[in-house]
């Protein structure tokens, strides 16, 4: 299972990151609209209450981190219940390359609050991140991953020490900190049983699984997999629906118009998307997207490019 979810992993990466800091005095409150771009909150200092994207209040203590993937809308603050501002209404000022001090209506050098918005390659229709919960909180898996306080540490003196750099030694970082903990909550953290998180852990499934990540694009058969898993077509096939609960040819469908669906969101045109799948023409590739995807090729070309960023 490592293998697979190392290889996995090896395609999910940051292809952004901006950081922020905010020293907030009590009372306060400050809203996080929903965005594309995954959130994550680091309480260095003090205290403070988050608010999850289904209403839920949780208190964080010095040292707690938690991660958004999908970036849904959350508050932070003092206490629950505080009429809240939104971060976009709040001035900010450059500290150094890639990190920003929110200013507060008042500051509290006891609270130090490290932000961050991270915008992964994929967006939330990969199946790794719809399947992740809506918060990941670190205090939650540090037993099984003793490495992510010391990771918080270093993020920590890196970002309080405002150096040249700091912005780009953040980011890789934050890279290691994101891949760590979403390794810890598929070995440890999720308990599902079946579908795709069960497919990763599987031996013979999870190896077929990552060719097909690491390779999107390929039109893979069931042949080439089944050799991939050592097994007979019917086989094969059978232990894939199984484990993963739809068939290899289904899913490799998904994972391609998927990819498509990111290179149009980048601008790239329906033809020249259509002709790098292999498509002998935009009508059959947009017959073949809308099935998988619900929508029409336009419909993706139509959706801006995720830009948010904290400065914004």
């Amino acid at each position: 299972m490592s293998d697979a979810l190392t290889e996995i992993l090896r395609g999910l990466r940051l292809d952004g990151v901006e950081y922020g800091r905010c020293q907030p005095c009590a009372p306060w409150a400050t809203s996080y609209p929903e965005q594309e771009p995954a959130r994550f909150h680091f309480l260095a200092s003090g205290s403070a209450h988050l608010q999850s994207p289904d209403g839920s209040w949780m208190e964080l203590t010095p040292g707690d981190a938690v991660l958004l993937p999908r970036g849904d809308a959350h508050v932070l603050a003092s206490k629950p219940g505080l009429p809240t501002i939104s971060i976009r209404d709040l001035p900010k000022r450059q500290l150094c390359d890639g990190i920003v001090d929110v200013q507060c209506p008042n500051s509290d050098s006891q609270n130090l609050l490290f932000f961050a918005v991270m915008q992964f390659n994929v967006d939330r229709l990969h199946p790794l991140l719809q399947l992740m919960p809506s918060v990941m909180r670190t205090s939650d898996l540090a037993k099984s991953e003793p490495s992510i306080p010391s990771l918080l540490d270093t993020m920590t003196r890196e970002a309080a020490m405002q150096r040249v750099g700091a912005g780009g030694i953040l980011a890789r970082l934050a890279d290691v900190l994101t891949a760590t903990i979403i390794r810890a909550w598929v070995e440890h953290g999720c308990g599902t049983s079946t579908g795709w998180l069960a497919a990763v852990r599987h031996p013979e499934v999870g190896r077929v699984l990552a060719a097909i990540h690491l390779d999107p694009t390929k039109d893979w058969t069931v042949p080439e997999l089944a050799k991939l898993m050592g097994a007979s077509r019917s086989g094969f096939a059978q232990r894939f629906a199984d484990t993963v609960g739809e068939t290899p040819a289904r899913y490799v469908a998904r994972m391609r118009m998927h990819q498509a669906h990111q290179w149009l969101r980048e601008g790239k045109r329906v033809a020249h998307v259509a002709n790098r799948l292999g498509y002998d023409s935009e009508a059959s590739f947009s017959r073949a997207f809308r099935k998988i995807m619900g929508a029409p090729p336009s419909h993706s070309r139509n959706l801006m490019p995720p830009s948010e960023q904290i400065a914004s």
